[in-house]
């Protein structure tokens, strides 16, 4: 029993990390902007593209290898690049105009940019998905009682070393210091002399190159297709609404929880495999019940 629980628990916080990573980028824009981009999982989806494609060119073998390695880590920052300036463009383009506007609108907008990049994929990829091969053997390693798979370490070690870096980025350094600054109040930010649109241009880049790693870290496991960062898009914002949206140790939180939830809920409560993305929208319900502003969230009253 106790092997089958530790076991789970890797399983749960393995996924848990995709979903944190994934949410960061919700609550990053929340956290600034005040709404939610639902284009996120589909540049999730965009920058999962770009890294297949990116991997493929470069690898000379299509067997497992250092070289193979390299060549998805290479591709995995190229990804990254390329989804910060997908975010940053979308930003400048479909959110920037709508600042003023009623919070309606930029909301509209948002969904609007998801059917645009969702689409545009199917028309240039086709529909049909394809798979992004190990770079590595992905045999199970056998620890005690317990196995682990290479993917999942690799899952691990990405997921955790990103959300720490960028918890120093935000907590150490100047133009953390300025996100956090702008968050708060961005006219006093503005007076302060803060470049508010440079700020809030680096916050969708950030968001977004995390969301590029998500979506490769994931394609190995999972196929990639034109409409793979609606669901998982949508479980990373259920993440960060139960850790405190526009909060980032809450989205960390939130998406490591969720993870544990889906796969403990699969294996203990026996849910079918078909039911498995309810849980996350279960958890979403009770939270909004009795914690409407999430785990780590503060109740913030707004003046009419």
């Amino acid at each position: 029993m106790l092997q089958e629980f530790f076991q789970h628990f890797i399983n749960g916080i393995t996924l848990g990390g995709i979903y944190a990573l994934v949410a960061l980028g919700y609550t990053m824009v929340y956290g600034i902007l005040k709404f939610i981009n639902f284009a996120h999982g589909d540049v999730l989806m965009w920058g999962a593209y770009i890294g297949l494609f990116v991997y493929n060119a470069i690898r000379t073998t299509h067997a497992p290898g250092a070289f193979s390695v390299f060549a998805f880590f290479v591709a995995m920052v190229v990804a990254a690049i390329a989804s910060a300036v997908m975010g940053m463009s979308i930003e400048k383009i479909a959110y920037k105009p709508l600042r003023k506007a009623p919070r309606l609108a930029p909301l509209l907008s948002a969904i609007g940019v998801s059917y645009i990049l969702s689409n545009s994929a199917q028309l240039f990829f086709g529909t049909h998905s394809r798979k992004l091969e190990y770079p590595f053997d992905n045999s199970p390693i056998a620890m005690g009682s317990i196995s682990i798979t290479p993917h999942q370490i690799l899952i691990l070690a990405v997921s955790g070393i990103t959300m720490f870096a960028l918890m120093m980025f935000v907590n150490k350094t100047r133009l953390g210091k300025a996100m956090r600054a702008t968050s708060l109040d961005q006219d006093a930010a503005s007076l302060m002399g803060i470049n508010v649109n440079n700020i809030i241009s680096l916050t969708f880049a950030i968001g977004s190159a995390l969301a590029a790693i998500g979506g490769m870290l994931v394609s190995l496991d999972f196929k990639v297709y034109a409409t793979m960062g609606t669901m998982l898009g949508l479980k990373a914002f259920v993440a960060a609404v139960v850790g405190g949206i526009g909060n980032i140790p809450g989205a960390m939180l939130g998406g490591l929880l969720l993870g544990l939830l889906e796969t403990f809920g699969v294996a203990l409560l026996h849910i079918p495999l078909g039911f498995k993305d309810t849980v996350a929208f279960v958890v979403l319900i009770i939270i909004l019940l009795v914690r409407p502003s999430g785990i780590l969230g503060k109740n913030i009253r707004e003046k009419v």
